[in-house]
């Protein structure tokens, strides 16, 4: 994981629509950038749409949510039709930017290891600067969790 206080690695990728992003698109705002392991499962969902119930909140506090994934732009924009998601969902489906943040790491489930996207979230200030990580996210209450820690850091 990257430590707070260094420079947000830049990162050039599609949303649900095929439209590019940039992370340098965002200056000037707050921006919480989230790795989650797949679309359409228990925990990626719960996550997505407690980010979807505070979004207005979010918005106010001048503060953008991007979620990425490796899975492709059809399978965000599905996910993001069937749960009705305010916000931009990036596909990185050679992982290059999933490495470059340290979210791409060695997992283990049911006895056996394999490497995996570890459900992660970097919270970046408006001139582009890790403000906070979380390594290890808890879905329930990390929607919560980050508005308290920006309204900290406001």
């Amino acid at each position: 994981m990257l430590p707070n206080g260094s420079k947000a690695p830049d990162f050039s990728l599609p949303d649900q629509k095929g439209n590019i992003h940039r992370l340098s698109d965002y200056r000037g705002k707050w921006i919480v950038l989230y790795f989650y392991p797949k679309d359409n499962t228990p925990g990626c969902t719960t996550e997505a749409c407690k980010f979807r119930d505070q979004y207005n909140t979010f918005e106010d506090l001048n503060t953008v949510i991007l979620g990425i994934s490796k899975d492709s732009t059809q399978s965000h924009d599905k996910f993001i039709q069937k749960f009705n998601l305010p916000f931009t969902l990036l596909s990185d489906t050679d992982g290059k930017v999933i490495e470059s943040y340290g979210a791409w790491q060695l997992k283990s489930m049911y006895g056996k290891s394999f490497m995996g996207i570890v459900r992660s979230t970097y919270l970046i200030n408006p001139e582009g600067t890790i403000a906070k990580v979380y390594p290890k996210v808890k879905v329930k209450d990390h929607a919560s969790e980050i508005l308290h820690d920006l309204h900290a850091l406001k």
